[in-house]
């Protein structure tokens, strides 16, 4: 089988579905990689890598006319899916649910696709998850851009000048990102608090060292470890708590995101008028609208005092290490989903049923068909 690997042509993204270690892992069991020249180039992949890995650099438009699988970061362009061959493979993030256009264009050209956004949350899974490997990078540059912007130091420091107090760091949800936040600015040396609506996120809060901000209420209902129905009641309680940490806050980290939604306001502007003089928030929720009330996409601004940043695709930013964690996970689903002569098509086999979007000129996905039925 052969798989190609494109340039991905979305503004701002530097990241590769495939590195040269990982293709040589397919090229040892046996199959074929293709890759568009300077694919790689962004994350520090040169075309001499790939090609000492086994691969034969090609351009987009005869990669996509050959190719068995196509796999890239991004979902691909209309003209993109228009080049792919009849039958082939797309693997990528799709988001299926809110890009009706391209999921009636992989129908059309009869494209199967797997959605790397879809990956389900049980335990075999984990090594494909590529939300959670994405957002461990982007929980730990959040906090990185935070201590840049800052007018001080993270950790606790005694000079003979005198003794410099630790910063204070307050962070919206404990998912992947919000912990992988917590671990790092720990290790900086600051004091870390943690707010979230699901009680049992608060165990692994304390683990990593932080401190949960624990409102007493049973105003919240959760299903599936994602907060279904939050009361007003909690809601009040949770915000009067936090305004008392938002006060004494150094840096402020939101992670909130609802799939396909704008993002929650979780810090209004009168909220950022409480900030402390100098005060940073990192808003990772700027792409979707911003959980900070005075966001703006790609932009580091400062309003009433407080800087907020605005950086979106925040993995892309660390495009080498994003690259090398993507790669491994499409390269783990494929091993499941393949062998070097075809796929295994295990319609009913739990990752399969999850991921696969379309399939040979029909719409696959359970979510899909609720939703036109």
């Amino acid at each position: 089988m052969k798989i190609l690997v494109v340039k991905e042509s979305k503004s701002n993204e530097k990241r590769v579905a495939l590195t040269p270690a990982v293709a040589s892992q397919y090229v040892k069991q046996g199959y074929v990689c293709l890759v568009e020249s300077n694919a790689g180039y962004d994350s520090n992949f040169d075309d001499d890598a790939y090609k000492n890995a086994g691969c034969t650099i090609v351009n987009k438009l005869d990669g996509l006319q050959q190719a068995d699988i196509v796999i890239k970061v991004n979902a691909p362009s209309i003209d993109e899916v228009a080049a792919m061959k009849t039958g082939s493979i797309l693997i990528s993030y799709i988001y299926h649910l809110f890009n009706p256009e391209l999921i009636k264009q992989l129908v059309a050209g009869q494209i199967s696709a797997f959605s790397m956004d879809a990956i389900p949350r049980i335990s075999r899974a984990q090594s494909m998850d590529a939300l959670s490997s994405q957002n461990n990078l982007a929980g730990y540059k959040a906090v990185i851009l935070g201590a840049d912007v800052m007018g001080k130091i993270f950790p606790l420091m005694m000079t003979a000048a005198g003794t410099l107090t630790p910063s204070k760091i307050l962070i919206f949800g404990a998912g992947v990102a919000g912990l992988q936040a917590v671990a790092t600015a720990k290790r900086l040396g600051a004091v870390v608090e943690v707010t979230d609506v699901r009680p049992e996120t608060k165990e692994q809060v304390e683990s990593l060292g932080g401190k949960f901000i624990e409102v007493k209420s049973e105003g919240v209902k959760v299903e599936g470890g994602y907060a279904k129905e939050v009361s007003a009641d909690y809601l009040q309680k949770q915000k009067e708590a936090v305004n008392n940490r938002l006060t004494q806050a150094d840096l402020v980290i939101t992670t909130a995101l609802v799939a396909g939604k704008k993002a929650p306001v979780l810090i209004t502007e009168e909220q950022v008028k409480l900030m402390k003089l100098g005060s940073v928030i990192v808003d990772m929720a700027v792409e979707q609208g911003g959980n900070c009330e005075l966001s703006e996409l790609d932009k580091t601004v400062v309003k009433h005092g407080v800087t907020i940043v605005g950086q979106s695709n925040l993995p892309s930013t660390l495009a080498q290490n994003a690259s090398e964690l993507y790669a491994k996970n499409i390269y783990n689903l494929l091993m499941h989903l393949s062998s070097k002569d075809g796929m295994k098509w295990e319609f009913e086999e739990e990752i399969t049923k999850g991921t696969l979007i379309t399939h040979q000129g029909k719409i696959i996905h359970p979510s899909l068909q609720t939703a036109e039925a």
